[in-house]
């Protein structure tokens, strides 16, 4: 089933279940693969491209949660957590900081990387081969240990 098939559905379910919090946020899923594909590229949303805009709409509501606690906005930040809640179960699982060292080692020993200056090279790789499954903060910070 494609990933635009099973955000029909859902949305669908979320319905006759009354669940107000996961109706919003497919819904805003759905709007933001609508957009991106009257974008005018005549690109159709592909799995990866649906997932990449899962990521953004991830990183928005993280960012927004982020202001709002600093606010003391509990009653905004409570709405922004459910929102995650719901795009965190169509994310794939994080990977743990143990497993992401694991993966960007092997990624310093493929590329031949033994110093900062090749940093750019090693995140590169790092963040397509962790694109969803890892932030690129805690990868960054990963590698720069690793290489220094």
């Amino acid at each position: 089933m494609k990933f635009t098939e099973k955000i029909n559905e859902d949305l669908k379910s979320a319905m006759k279940a009354k669940e107000p919090a996961r109706l919003r946020t497919i819904r805003a899923i759905k709007s933001a693969i609508l957009l991106a594909q009257t974008d005018g590229s005549g690109e159709e949303v592909t799995d990866d491209k649906a997932m990449k805009i899962l990521i953004k709409l991830m990183k928005q509501r993280k960012d927004s949660l982020d202001i709002y606690q600093k606010q003391n906005r509990e009653d905004l930040a409570a709405v922004e957590q459910e929102e995650i809640d719901v795009l965190q179960s169509y994310l794939p699982q994080p990977l743990s900081e143990a497993e992401i060292e694991a993966e960007v080692q092997a990624i310093i020993n493929q590329v031949g990387a033994n110093s900062m200056q090749d940093m750019g090279k090693v995140m590169g790789v790092a963040s397509k081969a962790m694109a969803g499954k890892a932030d690129g903060k805690i990868i960054s910070q990963i590698v720069r240990k690793l290489l220094s």
